[in-house]
């Protein structure tokens, strides 16, 4: 167990910036996904390829884990007759709680949502008109309570009523683009904004160091040996807040939720290949995993509502339980409950002085100064992040979410 505010007090959020040309900021992908740039940080060395290549550089006794998450149309934009645009970005849903529930939902559902322009609608119900399978529709939207974090639960109803949750935000939403990301949606965001694994929906930000895999590239790793396996982490807005207080005690950490089958969590307890994560979100999974299964030790009578893991909870809990204990405690539960995966969710942040419980390695692209992603990433390669970060920049990498990519070993 850490003194947090010693722990915290060591990290000067200053210290974790850098300048970030605006041109160097992607604003579409590559042409073809796996020409993107590959940085490889390996024994403190660092060299670079092209991402069609990094089956060379994984090693074959690995496991590498994807998040198959698929990002839905969360942007929806509404024209009040006065004719202000009203933007309402869906962030998780309300009623009913589960993802693949709140989908599936006919006639109506209630989703936490930001509201871009909200000082123009004061009052009464937005709605709009949408096409599907070639048939107008019309949408409703209603504020019916203010949330945390600026949020609100809004109501959205839409007829005629047979039609799914998804159906409507497939037909009349616009993909999610981050803020940096100048520019509205186009064609090849609805394809190069997914991952070529990506299975279930609910993220509203794609895992992007996903997005330079191709079904070629997955089948030279597999050729070459290299396990692979899929968890599920519905990624929130969240990812894109910087940093924005001194003392980073005072960041708060958005709730993720995250589906790992019991599959997954045997492998990784009877294996003894090296873990690589593809993505921040996969690494922040793995490792709340870990922790859920400490909570799961220390309260066997835990519920379903107590499957989280809170954003400091790792630096706070004093534990000598090992990696494979709380695996093993994690399929019993299963098998108690007669469960085939688990569905929790994690509030975690890895930040520098953080132990590395199940990852042994990641695949991420280069991320915004003075973001939880950042400390995350300086957090597995400690103060090496600047030189990683200067070679991008003298190497004319891409950075953020259409960027290019890094390989982080140890």
């Amino acid at each position: 167990m850490m003194n947090l505010k010693a722990l915290t007090d060591k990290i000067i959020i200053d210290d974790y910036s850098y300048e970030l040309p605006e041109e160097r900021i992607a604003q579409y992908p590559v042409k073809e996904r796996d020409q993107s740039q590959l940085l490889i940080f390996k024994g403190r060395k660092i060299s670079k390829d092209i991402f069609k290549n990094i089956d060379s550089y994984i090693p074959a006794d690995s496991l590498v884990v994807f998040n198959n998450t698929r990002v839905i149309r969360a942007r929806l934009l509404f024209t009040k007759d006065t004719g202000a645009t009203i933007q309402i970005f869906c962030l998780e849903p309300v009623n009913p709680r589960n993802y693949e529930t709140a989908l599936v939902s006919a006639g109506q559902a209630e989703w936490k949502c930001l509201i871009g322009n909200l000082k123009k609608w004061k009052k009464g119900k937005l709605s709009k008109s949408f096409r599907f399978m070639g048939q107008l529709h019309e949408l409703t939207a209603e504020k019916l309570s203010k949330l945390e974090d600026d949020a609100w639960n809004i109501r959205f109803t839409w007829s005629p009523g047979e039609l799914t949750f998804g159906d409507v935000i497939e037909s009349a939403g616009h993909i999610p683009l981050p803020p940096y990301v100048k520019r509205d949606d186009e064609e090849i965001d609805y394809i190069r904004y997914q991952t070529v694994f990506s299975k279930n929906e609910g993220s509203v930000a794609a895992p992007t160091a996903g997005l330079h895999f191709t079904n070629e590239v997955i089948n030279s790793l597999r050729e070459k040996g290299i396990k692979m396996a899929e968890l599920t982490l519905h990624t929130g807005a969240g990812t894109f807040q910087p940093v924005r207080s001194s003392d980073l005690s005072e960041h708060e950490m958005h709730c993720e939720h995250y589906y790992i089958s019991k599959e997954l969590i045997e492998i990784l307890l009877s294996t003894n290949r090296r873990v690589i994560a593809c993505g921040t979100t996969s690494v922040r999974t793995l490792e709340s995993l870990f922790w859920l299964g400490v909570k799961i030790i220390q309260n066997s009578f835990i519920d379903d509502d107590n499957l989280f893991t809170d954003q400091w909870e790792p630096y706070l809990t004093k534990t000598s339980i090992t990696v494979k204990d709380s695996l093993k405690a994690l399929t019993e539960f299963l098998d108690r409950r007669k469960m085939t995966s688990i569905h929790a969710s994690t509030k975690v942040m890895i930040i520098p002085g953080y132990e590395f419980r199940i990852v042994q390695g990641m695949i991420t692209n280069f991320h915004m100064p003075k973001s939880t992603l950042l400390l995350l990433q300086s957090a597995w390669t400690g103060p090496e992040w600047k030189k990683i970060y200067r070679f991008a920049l003298d190497n004319n990498f891409r950075f953020l979410s259409y960027g290019d990519s890094s390989l982080l070993m140890k």
